[in-house]
């Protein structure tokens, strides 16, 4: 991928947020990043359908970054040539009473692909251990036994909560879904930009809130959480890629390209054979098709 391996932005070590790259400049044209991208996803598109007929894996792609990181329109972008019937992307907002009634993370349990499916979590079970650590009064509302008051949730709380996603992790890596973890990396500038931007199109004015700019001056404090949480959770079940993320064209493109890179290895995943009394008697089949003309 232009001279660069995809496995470059894999997390398989302690990472610093702070030194990681949030434009990552191949030297190429927006016209060649976005003919490449085509190519990229017309192959994932025939993985999808391969996918689909084997039926024996599932491939779950987790999305994470702060507001107007590109989660949007990378979706769009990449998994533009699928078959529908083949990915289901699912946006978790805030916990609804219904979810808040049951642990963290079952709304996001009942939302995983089924066999031969792709599912795209745009916002995470992560969220379990970003927004709620910044904001710890949410936990309150879980109705957790032992936590009465902010003050009952320590860090013991947070490492627990850590060693239980990785357990569902685990659990549904060893169960056929193949894990992705992207976290789209966005420098504060770029964002004050794309929020700006945001106020200017009268097109995208509907995606503003003022609430963006409360969360945004509390930037250093998620970087924090974004950092520990990467850390604390990227294995190679399920391994963290740290994506820069400043210019969308380039992003989507490594996400692509990460996705198919890792994909071809599972050299099982092939279409089913036909059954040996079938495939003996197809030109039967046809002729008698053909007689009905």
């Amino acid at each position: 991928m232009y001279g660069k391996k995809t496995t470059s932005f894999r997390v398989d070590k302690s990472i610093e947020l702070s030194k990681c790259a949030t434009r990552e400049d191949f030297g190429v044209s927006d016209k060649k990043l976005k003919k490449d991208l085509e190519s990229i996803r017309e192959e994932l598109g025939d993985f999808q359908d391969t996918l689909y007929a084997h039926s024996k894996y599932s491939v779950l792609i987790c999305l994470q970054g702060m507001d107007s990181a590109g989660k949007d329109s990378l979706i769009r972008e990449v998994f533009k040539d699928f078959n529908a019937r083949g990915v289901v992307v699912h946006s978790f907002k805030v916990p609804t009473k219904l979810e808040l009634g049951h642990d963290f993370l079952w709304r996001h349990y009942i939302a995983l692909p089924a066999k031969g499916k792709f599912g795209v979590f745009n916002r995470t079970h992560y969220e379990n251990v970003l927004v709620t650590r910044v904001h710890p009064e949410y936990i309150l509302g879980e109705h957790i036994p032992g936590i009465h008051s902010v003050s009952d949730i320590d860090q013991k709380f947070w490492n627990k909560r850590f060693e239980q996603i990785n357990n569902f992790e685990r659990h549904i890596a060893e169960s056929g879904t193949i894990v992705f973890k992207f976290f789209l990396h966005l420098s504060k500038e770029e964002q004050r930009l794309r929020l700006l931007r945001r106020l200017e199109l009268k097109r995208k004015n509907w995606k503003f809130s003022p609430a963006d700019l409360e969360e945004r001056k509390l930037w250093d404090t998620y970087q924090k959480f974004y950092e520990e949480a990467i850390n604390e959770t990227s294995k190679p079940h399920a391994p963290w890629y740290v994506i820069p993320a400043d210019n969308k064209k380039e992003a989507r493109v490594i996400v692509a390209s990460v996705l198919l890179e890792e994909l071809k290895k599972y050299k099982d995943i092939k279409e089913p054979e036909l059954d040996d009394k079938i495939k003996a008697n197809l030109a039967k089949y046809k002729e008698q098709l053909e007689k009905e003309v």
